[in-house]
C-alpha cells in the first residue's frame, strides 16, 4: 500500500506539470489561460503557440499518462490491472486539476491518450480498443473539423469497446470513469457546439461557409 501510495502521489504530480503554460511563459512570456480559448491543453497551444510548440505539447501531454502507468508502474513493481488503472487516472485528474495553476488544468485527451497506449503496452489484448478509438477520433475530426466533438465521440466509443472487446468489468468500468472525465471537461464546448459557436479547425477539403 505503501508503495502505490507514493506512486499514486507521483502519477498525480507527473501529470499536473502544466505543459501548455510553460510553454506560453517560457517562448511567448504569456499566460495560455488568458488567450485562445483559455484551455491548458495542446489545442489551444497549437492556437496560440504555432504547429511546432503545440506538437511538443501534445507529446508531452500524452508521455505524462504513459509513463504514468508504465514507469512509475515499474518502477514500484505495481504489476496488477487495478494498479496501473489507478496510475493512470492519477495522471489524467492531475492534468484536469493541477496543483499548479489552482486545480484548474486541461481536458485531459492527450494524458488520456498517453495511458491508453500504456494499456496496450501492458495489456496487449486492449490494443484493438485503441485502435478502435484512435480510427474513430480520427474520422470524426476529418469529417467535422471539431476536436472537441471528436474527443467526446471518442471518449464514449472507449468504454463500448471495451464491452464489445470483452475486456472485463475492470476495464469497461475505466473506460466508463475516462468517458465521464471527457463529457464533463467539455461541457463548454457543448453549449458551443449547440450554439454554433465552437471553433473549428479549417482542413483543405472543408467547404467555406456561405456569406
Amino acid at each position: 500500500m505503501i508503495f502505490l501510495l507514493a506512486a499514486l502521489i507521483i502519477s498525480y504530480f507527473l501529470g499536473s506539470i502544466p505543459t501548455a503554460y510553460l510553454f506560453g511563459k517560457i517562448l511567448k512570456g504569456i499566460d495560455i489561460r488568458q488567450v485562445g480559448s483559455g484551455n491548458v491543453g495542446a489545442t489551444n497551444a497549437f492556437r496560440v503557440l504555432g504547429k511546432g510548440p503545440g506538437t511538443c505539447v501534445l507529446l508531452i501531454d500524452i508521455a505524462k499518462g504513459a509513463v504514468a502507468l508504465t514507469l512509475v508502474g515499474d518502477h514500484f513493481h505495481l504489476e496488477g490491472f487495478f494498479s496501473r488503472a489507478a496510475l493512470g487516472i492519477a495522471a489524467v485528474v492531475g492534468h484536469n486539476w493541477t496543483c499548479f495553476l489552482q486545480f484548474k488544468g486541461g481536458k485531459g485527451i492527450a494524458t488520456t491518450l498517453g495511458v491508453l497506449i500504456g494499456l496496450a503496452i501492458h495489456f496487449p489484448h486492449f490494443q484493438s480498443v485503441l485502435l478502435a478509438c484512435v480510427s474513430v477520433w480520427l474520422i470524426c475530426f476529418l469529417a467535422s473539423g471539431y476536436v472537441s466533438l471528436a474527443s467526446m465521440v471518442a471518449a464514449v466509443i472507449l468504454p463500448i469497446a471495451m464491452l464489445i472487446t470483452n475486456q472485463g468489468f475492470p476495464m469497461v468500468l475505466l473506460g466508463v470513469i475516462f468517458c465521464i472525465f471527457v463529457i464533463l471537461r467539455h461541457r463548454p464546448n457543448i453549449r458551443r457546439l449547440i450554439s454554433g459557436q465552437e471553433s473549428r479547425v479549417p482542413l483543405f477539403f472543408h467547404k467555406k461557409p456561405r456569406r
